[in-house]
Parts: structure tokens; C-alpha cells; sequence
């Protein structure tokens, strides 16, 4: 007999049958291998997959073979499917494109057979603690928090709506998003105690074979066997000595006739990935090392902190001398570096494998992988260990708005079509970063997503994720050419791309509700109301958004004269963020530090960088007002710019030289030819002797961003309820304003110095200095009495009910808090 689920039928499946020589090639004759618990609906169009339209009735059905009858739990999941009321005739329609991996054999947890619900830690078998994602709430909350939301109320309700049918469609033939996430235990190589099975979802192929090192690269050795949902596999026994079929560290691809041709691909769900010397291509590599030489994760994960302080890193160029550094000199090197400095967490780029190491990171092509540039998946997570030793979160900047158009060696028509994870023709395309674009309403492409996602997490213990380009994904103009104002018609329309906001309510509700003390934030530059509400409140639920409107406002003062600095444009740029959604402020994003564009030290100070940063040398004028500003732009970002606060490698002390990836000339379609570097890394690394050396100006730099991380670490301020901005005087350029207990006096002023400048605050005593730009310490001229008192006299100033007198010198940012005595 067959199974049938919703109008589906499905073959009763044979049993598998090796011959009397353990021969695997007899063995792939397998489409599916039932389990009766776990029974469920299985796939497979290419089609754009969208809730509520039914699908044709062209796949809805499978030929019948067997006799074999339903054990209880399938007939109530049957029953279940079968007493679909009429109304959700559009769910069982769009289930019915969907590749369940519950139809599949689990075959083992993943590479290495792991036992999913312990991890080790401190050497030894623990269990986790209870994990679950709580169900849809009822969306409402948003218009609570924001009125004004209610004008938009049809499009945020679709979009919630939408939300939950997917989470219902998850959950009635996935068994629900915690099973759904886990789709490395199904796809790619599984390790079991009798073999290997390897998994791909490819529709668009014809046939396919896995080749590799194990077979001598001889595509009819290992035949993979297509279902007809478009998954191929194969499952290779272990040899006769029980040995892996596969060794540990062996090339593999997946060798595929497809309607573009003949095609090798690395596994979309391979684990590692390498570039041998002296070839172009990638190969993926079968990584599953003995248990012995497995890393076991000896510390645990610390809690997520009040308040951020984010120190932006790139592994490979994070080297002072001119090559790719490695996993384990970032730890050994870079780590306590960053705990020194007083950040609390370390956000790591270009982690997943990219072809092309210029892109910074950005053009994924092997998402599972961590890049071996750097080194091997076991020397990260002793990385990442150590940094939970040291007390840092360490985030992940995770690319999923888009991923390499690289043919060879990533997704880009992985079977030889246009549509297998991305839209097809331009809206698949990205003009200007020159990449493919997700499917977001693709059930395979979300099951992809939500795993990678997950397994970041699980298997290297990231704590959280920065997502790249989000912007991107929310708008089919994708923000390009766009500018936005505020006005809510922007946000809730036809631009906005529903599928892939459902999307990411889908990963942020995974992974807040798996991984409690994970943080997520999103590279949104839109301003996007609801994004930082979470989920069940009707939000996208980020926990932050990276204010990314602070970096460009300073570019755009940093092109005016000092007089032309309006302190009403600066206060409302760094104070201009939704209510109740949290901020990640900088002052500067790594783009800026790129070959072509300026640093905001560079911007101040420019070439007198190479010539006057000697502390044996004069100092000149430009480099005088370089070094204040400098100061003075980050304390005030973080002061008001957010609850958290990001700086990228190297910004801290200045770093005076731009970042220009390895590259060779390039050559046009018209002939021109844009001259490389001669494939020189010596602009590819951070020159943190020039930090660390007391001689130059650039040391006092970076014990300013110390003392101003520090000061943040004790007073919490930018988590604090209490802010209050007293003054914003345009004539005297000056900025007060109170944040949590401290009172922060900034002077523009590029020549006045004020003596018993009256600042307004609202606690009466005594007050005393704990952070001065000014010292001497930090490259300033020491004009201000580190031992002075501060007394404050009752009666209203500034709105403020007390007030106290201080000097202000020109160029100076002062932070005073109640004395302690």
C-alpha cells in the first residue's frame, strides 16, 4: 500500500540491500527511509512558493508500491492532516512543496555522530538546559508601543498573519522550528555507526554523483539516486575494517549533469572547504577528525552584559605584519587585547567561507564553512573558548541578504538553473554588490537559512549575530537609490519584500527562543519601525539595530569648518532612534577604513599622520585638532548614540593606513585595465605597534578609547533610563547632558575656553571629574585640575534643578559624576 497525507500518496519503501560484498555502488537505490515516528510531508517543486495560493495539483501525487500498513502514530498524524478543514486546503497546498528531512533517515546527528541534546563542556557530558520556542503571540503589542501604527494596521497584520501561517506549516509537517533547524542532521554528510549517507537537494540536476579523493575522483563509482522531490543520495557503508568509507580530510564535490551542462559543485551544506596552493577552485573537504582531536569546549558562554561595547574584527588581516593571520593568533594575541581595552564582546567577520578574500567576507560562497584561510573549524571554537574565558561574547557577522554569484564554487546555480536558492532574472540579482539574492519564500531556502543559523550557534558556540544587509532584504529596491525620511508609507507597501521580514521574524523568534542569551542584531539602515520589538508584540525582533545614520552624519560635518558644526544636527542625529528599540551606535564603519574612502582620523588629520605623530617631534596645527576631535566624536557616540556602542580594529588609536585587499590588475570588457597592488597584503593588516607605542600620539589616542570603555563598564550609562540634554548653544558650541548618574560637557569650540561655564544637573553634591579628553595621558594639554571639587547650588538652570560651575577649555569633553566620599 502507500502512505497518503492530505490527498499526497507516498511508496511504501523497500528495505535496503547491500550485496554480499558491502559493494556501496549496489546500495543508492534508496528514495526515502521512513521513521515512524516522525512521519511527514515531503516535496518538491522549483517553484516560488508563496502562503495562501494553492499550488497546481501536478505534484500531489506518488505511485503506490508495497503493502506495508501505518503504525498508530502515523494514523494520527494522518488523521490529523486528513481533518483539514476546507479553509486550509492553501496549507496543505503549499506543504506539499516542501522537502521534509523527515521522510529521510537521520543516519547519525551530523559529522563526528554527536549527541544533539549534550554538549561538552569543561571536559565532560552535560545535559542542556531546556530550550523552547514559544508560539506565535498575537501581534497586537506594536500598536501599544506606537500608535501610529494603526494607519498601517492591513499591512503589519498580513505580515504577521503571514508569520503564523508559516510557523503553523512549520510546525504541522516539521514537527516545528526546533526540528526544522536542524536540517545539517539531514543534508550534506551524516555520520552514522554503519556509514555515510550524503544528502543534496539539487531538482534541476538530471544525475549526480559524489566523487572525491575516496573514489578517485570516478563519477560511476558512487551514483547518487534522485527522489522525486529532487533530493539526491547516496549512503556508502563503512569498509570492511569499519573504517570511514571517507577519510577524515578527504577533497569531495558533487558532480552533476544539470540543463547548463556538466558541473562539479562543493556540497551546499559542506562543513569546511579549502583552496589548495596554486589553484583557483575550492574543494570541500570531508572534515570529521578522530574524537581525540576534536575540540571540547572547556568554559561557558557568558551571560549577554547590560550593555554592549562591540570591538569589530576581521581574523585575517588582524596581524601587524603583512600576511593572513590564523584562528589561534587572534586568540592568543588579539583577545587580550580586546578585554585590556575594556569591551565586553568581539564581533568577528568574514567567518563563513568566501571565495573571494577581498570581499571582506560578504560574498559567501560555502555558509556552513568557516573560512580555512585562517585555519581549521577546531582552532576556532578554541578561539571562541577562550574568549568566554576572558568574559566576551563573540558575534558573528552572518551574511544571509545575499550570497556569491561564484558558479564554481558556491550556490549559484548549484543544479544549472536560476532558481534553485535565489529568484530568477533581476530580482535574484543584486547590480551593485554583484550577487545573488534568496528566495525567501522558498520552503528549502528557509530550511538552508534557519539551519545555518542554528548550527553557528550549536556547534562553535557564537552567542549572537550581527545580520548583514538587511536593509537589502526587506525591500525589493533593496534600498538602492532610495532615501528614506521616516514617513511610514516607506516602510509598509508594496516595496516591502513580505517573505523576507517573515524570514527574519522566523530566525530571530529560533533563535531567541533556543538560545535565550544570544544577541541578534540587524544592519538596518532604513529605520524600520517594529524591527526592534520582539517578535510575539508583532516586531521583527532584533535585539539591536546598528544606528548607521551616526557614521554618515559625521562624514557629512567632517566636510564642514568648525563653524559650521551645528550642535542641534549633531544631539539630533545621535538622539534620533525609535522608543523602546535598541541601538548599536559607531562613530565609523569599517567601509570607511577601505582603500578609497577615509577614517575619521584621516579626515581630520590626513597626511600630517606620516610626519607629526612622534611625541619627539612638534605637533601642528591640523594634528592638535585631529587628536581632540577624534576624542571628542567617540565619547559623545557613545554618550547619546545608543545602549550599546561598536568599533572597528584598529579605529580606536587612529589607524592612519587604509585597507587594500591583495590584488592583481584588472582588466575591463572595454580593455582599460585598473592597476592592483601587486598582490601585496601590506595594506591588509592593523598596525597596532603604533597603539601600543608610548612614543607616538597615537598611544594616547587609544588610552582615551580605553579609559571611555572602562567608564562605560562602571557606570552603565548607556543602558540607563535617565537621560536628560540641558544645552545645545550654538554660540558657544556647547553640548551638556546628563546620562544614567554623569553629567558629559562637551566644547566645539574651536579657540574659546570658558572658566566657570555653569552646567545644569539634576542630583545635588558634590561631583568630581572621571573622564577628561584633556589629559595629558590622552594626547591633550592637561588644562583642567584633575582634583577639583564641583559643588552644586539649588534653583532651576537649564530646566535643570541644580547646577555647578566648571572650566571648559575649547576641544575638550569633560564627564563629571557625584563624588563617591
Amino acid at each position: 500500500m502507500s502512505y497518503a497525507i492530505a490527498g499526497i500518496k507516498f511508496s511504501a519503501v523497500k528495505p535496503l540491500r547491500f550485496g554480499s560484498s558491502g559493494d556501496r555502488r549496489n546500495s543508492a537505490n534508496l528514495s526515502f527511509m521512513l521513521r515512524n515516528e516522525s512521519l511527514s510531508i515531503v516535496a518538491a517543486t522549483g517553484k516560488v512558493l508563496v502562503p495562501g495560493v494553492p499550488l497546481d495539483d501536478s505534484s500531489s501525487a506518488a505511485e503506490s508500491v508495497g503493502d506495508q500498513e501505518p503504525t498508530s502514530s502515523d494514523q494520527q498524524v494522518l488523521k490529523e492532516a486528513g481533518d483539514l478543514p476546507a479553509g486550509d486546503k492553501a496549507k496543505a497546498d503549499y506543504a506539499e512543496s516542501s522537502i521534509s528531512s523527515k521522510l529521510m533517515s537521520s543516519g547519525g546527528v551530523k559529522e563526528g555522530d554527536k549527541h544533539p541534546d549534550k554538549v561538552k563542556n569543561a571536559g565532560e557530558m552535560v545535559e542542556k538546559k531546556q530550550r523552547f520556542i514559544p508560539p506565535p503571540g498575537s501581534g497586537q503589542r506594536i500598536y501599544e508601543i506606537d500608535p501610529f501604527l494603526k494607519d498601517h494596521r492591513a499591512h503589519l497584520d498580513y505580515r504577521y498573519s503571514q508569520y503564523k501561517n508559516m510557523r503553523d506549516l512549520i510546525d504541522k509537517y516539521e514537527g516545528g522550528l526546533d526540528a526544522f533547524s536542524r536540517g545539517y542532521e539531514k543534508f550534506g554528510f551524516i555520520r552514522s555507526a554503519t556509514g555515510i549517507t550524503y544528502r543534496e537537494w539539487a531538482p534541476g540536476a538530471k544525475s549526480a554523483s559524489l566523487i572525491g579523493d575516496f573514489n578517485n575522483w570516478n563519477p560511476n563509482a558512487d551514483v547518487m539516486t534522485k527522489n522525486e522531490f529532487g533530493v539526491w543520495e547516496i549512503f556508502l557503508p563503512n569498509n570492511a575494517d569499519g573504517s570511514s568509507p571517507i577519510p577524515h580530510g578527504s577533497r569531495v564535490k558533487i558532480r552533476m549533469d544539470t540543463p547548463s551542462g556538466i558541473k562539479d559543485s562543493i556540497p551546499a551544506w559542506i562543513k569546511f572547504s579549502v583552496q589548495a596552493p596554486g589553484e583557483i577552485p575550492y574543494n570541500g573537504i570531508y572534515y570529521d577528525p578522530p574524537e581525540e582531536e576534536c575540540y571540547v569546549f572547556q568554559h561557558t558562554q557568558p551571560k549577554a552584559p547590560k550593555s554592549l561595547r562591540i570591538y569589530e574584527s576581521h581574523v585575517g588581516m588582524s596581524s601587524t605584519e603583512p600576511k593572513i593571520n590564523m584562528y589561534t593568533s587572534f586568540r592568543d594575541d588579539m583577545l587580550p587585547r580586546i578585554k585590556r581595552l575594556g569591551y565586553n564582546a568581539v564581533q568577528i567577520m568574514a567567518i563563513q567561507e568566501h571565495s573571494y578574500y577581498a570581499s571582506f567576507g560578504y560574498h559567501v560562497t560555502n555558509f556552513f564553512a568557516p573560512s580555512s584561510r585562517f585555519g581549521t573549524p577546531d582552532e576556532l571554537k578554541s578561539l571562541i573558548d577562550k574568549a568566554h574565558e576572558l568574559g566576551l561574547l563573540v558575534l558573528m557577522d552572518i551574511v544571509h541578504s545575499h550570497a556569491s554569484n561564484n558558479v564554481l564554487d558556491g550556490l549559484n546555480q548549484f543544479d544549472g538553473t536560476d532558481t534553485h536558492y535565489f529568484h530568477s532574472g533581476s530580482r535574484g540579482y543584486h547590480w551593485m554588490w554583484d550577487s545573488r539574492l534568496f528566495n525567501y519564500g522558498s520552503w528549502e531556502v528557509l530550511r538552508f537559512l534557519l539551519s545555518n543559523a542554528r548550527w553557528w550557534l550549536d556547534e562553535y558556540k557564537f552567542d549572537g549575530f550581527r545580520f548583514d544587509g538587511v536593509t537589502s532584504m526587506m525591500y525589493t529596491h533593496h534600498g538602492l537609490q532610495t532615501v528614506f525620511t521616516g514617513n511610514y508609507n516607506e516602510y509598509f507597501g508594496f516595496a516591502t519584500d513580505v517573505d523576507a521580514v517573515v524570514y527574519l521574524m522566523l530566525v530571530n523568534d529560533l533563535i531567541h527562543g533556543l538560545f535565550p542569551e544570544a544577541v541578534t542584531i540587524g544592519e538596518d539602515v532604513s529605520g524600520m519601525p517594529t524591527f526592534g520589538i520582539p517578535v510575539q508584540d508583532g516586531g521583527v525582533g532584533f535585539n539591536y539595530r546598528l544606528h548607521m545614520a551616526v557614521a554618515d552624519k559625521w562624514i557629512e560635518i567632517l566636510k564642514l569648518q568648525d563653524e559650521h558644526w551645528k550642535m542641534g544636527d549633531i544631539v539630533h542625529t545621535l538622539t534620533n532612534r525609535r522608543w523602546s528599540e535598541k541601538c548599536i551606535a559607531y562613530a565609523e564603519s569599517h567601509d570607511q577604513a577601505l582603500v578609497g574612502d577615509k577614517t575619521i582620523a584621516f579626515w581630520l588629520m590626513d597626511k600630517d599622520m606620516y610626519d607629526f605623530m612622534a611625541l619627539d617631534r612638534p605637533s601642528t596645527p591640523r594634528i592638535d585638532r585631529g587628536i581632540a576631535l577624534h576624542k571628542m566624536i567617540r565619547l559623545i557616540t557613545i554618550g547619546l548614540g545608543g545602549e550599546g556602542y561598536l568599533n572597528f580594529m584598529g579605529n580606536e588609536f587612529g589607524h592612519p593606513e587604509w585597507i587594500d585587499f591583495p590584488r592583481g590588475d584588472q582588466q575591463l570588457p572595454n580593455g582599460s585595465v585598473i592597476p592592483g597592488n601587486n598582490n601585496s597584503y601590506d595594506k591588509c593588516r592593523r598596525r597596532f605597534d603604533l597603539g601600543d607605542a608610548d612614543y607616538l600620539r597615537y598611544h594616547g589616542m587609544q588610552e582615551f578609547d580605553q579609559a571611555m570603555q572602562h567608564l562605560e563598564e562602571k557606570y552603565n550609562f548607556m543602558t540607563s533610563d535617565h537621560q536628560y540634554i540641558s544645552r545645545k548653544d550654538e554660540g558657544d558650541k556647547v553640548i551638556v547632558f546628563e546620562r544614567g548618574d554623569l553629567v558629559f560637557v562637551f566644547n566645539f569650540h574651536w579657540s574659546n575656553s570658558y572658566f566657570d561655564y555653569r552646567v545644569g544637573c539634576f542630583q545635588p553634591g558634590k561631583y568630581k571629574m572621571v573622564l577628561n579628553s584633556d589629559d595629558k595621558l590622552f594626547g591633550g594639554f592637561s588644562r583642567v585640575d584633575p582634583n577639583a571639587e564641583y559643588f552644586t547650588n539649588d534653583g532651576m538652570y537649564d530646566d535643570r534643578p541644580c547646577s555647578f560651575m566648571v572650566y571648559a577649555p575649547s576641544r575638550t569633553a569633560v564627564v563629571y559624576a557625584l563624588a563617591e566620599d
